[in-house]
């Protein structure tokens, strides 16, 4: 089963804050690929499992950033 979800993230501003973002998502079990875009501060998710918001919430947090 492969999953694709999208989220908002408040905060980031260059290609660092999306880089570090995308290292702490793709450190989840079973991601698969990450697409980062600074403008709209969207991130993209995809998964071979469905993740639980809560979950990329955390990863998100952990790199120094918020969900929206």
């Amino acid at each position: 089963m492969s999953t694709t979800s999208t989220y908002t993230v408040t905060g980031m501003t260059c290609g660092h804050c999306a880089a570090s973002v995308r290292e702490e998502i793709e450190a989840l079990p079973g991601v698969t690929s990450v697409e980062v875009t600074v403008d709209d501060g969207s991130v993209r998710v995809a998964a071979d499992r469905e993740l639980g918001r809560d979950e990329v919430a955390a990863a998100v947090t952990e790199a120094g950033y918020a969900l929206a």
